[in-house]
This record gives C-alpha cells, sequence and structure tokens, in this order.
C-alpha cells in the first residue's frame, strides 16, 4: 500500500530550513532539561537571581516546541483521511 501526502509548500520549506534543526534540538530540552530546570529552579536549586527569565523560558520551550509538531502533523493526518476521488 503506497500513501501520499499533500502538505502546504509552507511546511515544507520549513522542516527542509536550518530553522528544522533547530526545533528538533529544542524537542530534546523540552522533554529532558527543561522540566529538570523548573524542579531546580521551584527547589532553589538553579540559577537564583535569574529565575525570573529561566522560568518562562522553560515553559515557552516545553509548551512550543510540540505546538511544531503538532500542528505538522495534523496537517499529514487531515491529507491521510480525505476521501479519494
Amino acid at each position: 500500500m503506497t500513501v501520499s501526502v499533500e502538505v502546504n509548500s509552507t511546511w515544507v520549506r520549513l522542516v527542509r530550513s536550518p530553522l528544522y534543526y533547530i526545533v528538533a534540538a529544542f524537542t530534546g530540552v523540552s522533554v529532558s532539561f527543561a522540566p529538570l530546570f523548573l524542579y531546580w529552579s521551584g527547589k532553589g536549586w538553579f540559577f537564583h537571581q535569574h529565575e525570573r527569565v529561566i522560568v518562562p523560558v522553560c515553559f515557552a520551550v516545553i509548551f512550543l516546541v510540540p505546538f511544531f509538531y503538532m500542528r505538522l502533523g495534523s496537517m499529514v493526518i487531515r491529507e491521510l483521511r480525505k476521501k479519494s476521488g
């Protein structure tokens, strides 16, 4: 069985650009290090002076990086569910 999916040209350019590598790198950070830094900041063990910056950045990375993949995945799923013909 062969499946072809048409994705908007904007997303194709984005996935083929260097920005995709940055997002991919932040994926690991959003899964592992950002929650750990939030835990350490909550305990007072990490960057006492910079908590006002570190905590919002961690939340942004945790929530915005998966948003990229959800948008791309929803486009692919939408194309897969289209009735052909």
